[in-house]
């Protein structure tokens, strides 16, 4: 990899994951530090390993927050390489990216490190476990998983709507069961906060056992909350569920859509061109398969032209990868 690299390439590098080789090393070493330091922030929590490796798992654990660092400097450096931070000029495209849900995780990753490096003064053991954090940045390389993101993001408003329905049946099941127990069980429904716990249990079907009502209209009281809370609970599940599959549709749509603007003959060639490039950075496809689909499609010509001649009923009918 050159030393003088310039911004774009960065970009390329850090954004791109087709056949480029150096991209693709960095996304599989990134991939596998990801992992190892979940499994040292577990294993550091068995305090035998810890005493015994404690110089190891610190040596790695600086390993890791260097490169993570110098990996979130680079994302905010090129950042302007992207599209839609490109317009905002160097300084207001940088701060909209840091607040991006990608930018935020990775800050997240580093955080905990520098915390307790200048703040040693404090109690900052928790800060181990928030290392598990890190885990999120897989989230990068998984094209199933920023599915389920923009599912989330697209239903959010159904979402909020169905967790506040949740909010308040939680609030109405916890004042309930609290005028109704608090004479016979004042201990565990002495008051709405301490019967919070029981509507929780009861709210979430898991039903633990140990808060129960005893009087007769307490039990129906309870009978009736733990019916609701079936279709309640489920209702968030749903949502995502019912989003992720229209989600999956539309882009199923879009890619079909883009395929047939590619082999439309009819089509301006500039047309086809951009659908070309947009269905592979959608799917995620290799440069060599953009390039066939392209030649596929007679967009352009054959990459190498000292081939053989191939037909055009070859052409329409050979594969695609």
């Amino acid at each position: 990899m050159p030393v003088g690299i310039s911004r774009k390439r960065t970009a390329e590098l850090l954004e791109n994951r087709h056949d480029d080789f150096w991209s693709h090393f960095i996304d599989v070493g990134l991939v596998f530090l990801i992992i190892a330091n979940v499994v040292c922030v577990v294993l550091e929590s068995v305090d035998s390993l810890t005493l015994a490796y404690y110089p190891w798992f610190l040596g790695f654990e600086i390993f890791s927050v260097v490169v993570f660092t110098v990996e979130y400097i680079l994302r905010v450096w090129s950042a302007l390489e992207l599209p839609e931070y490109d317009q905002l000029g160097p300084v207001r495209g940088r701060l909209r990216y840091m607040v991006s849900g990608y930018a935020l995780v990775d800050f997240v990753a580093i955080l905990p490190f520098y915390l307790g490096v200048f703040f040693t003064g404090m109690d900052w053991r928790f800060l181990r476990v928030v290392r598990l954090l890190r885990l999120f940045k897989l989230t990068r390389y998984s094209i199933a998983m920023q599915a389920l993101l923009q599912s989330l993001q697209a239903e959010s408003e159904s979402l909020v709507a169905a967790f506040f329905l949740l909010f308040v049946l939680f609030v109405l099941a916890s004042s309930g069961i609290y005028l109704i127990e608090r004479d016979m069980q004042p201990d565990a429904f002495g008051s709405i906060p301490a019967a919070m716990w029981w509507a929780m249990a009861t709210l979430t079907t898991v039903g633990y056992g140990d808060v129960v009502p005893i009087t007769i209209w307490g039990k129906i009281f309870g009978g009736f909350i733990t019916v609701i809370g079936v279709g309640m609970v489920a209702l968030p599940a749903g949502i995502i569920a019912s989003g992720f599959s229209e989600h999956l549709r539309e882009q199923r749509t879009s890619s079909d859509d883009l395929l047939s603007t590619v082999l439309d003959e009819q089509a301006p060639l500039h047309a086809r061109k951009l659908a070309a490039t947009t269905l592979g950075n959608t799917m995620n496809l290799r440069e060599q398969t953009i390039t066939r689909l392209l030649h596929t499609a007679q967009v352009e010509p054959p990459p190498d032209q000292s081939q053989t001649a191939v037909t055009p009923d070859q052409k329409m009918t050979g594969p695609l990868e």
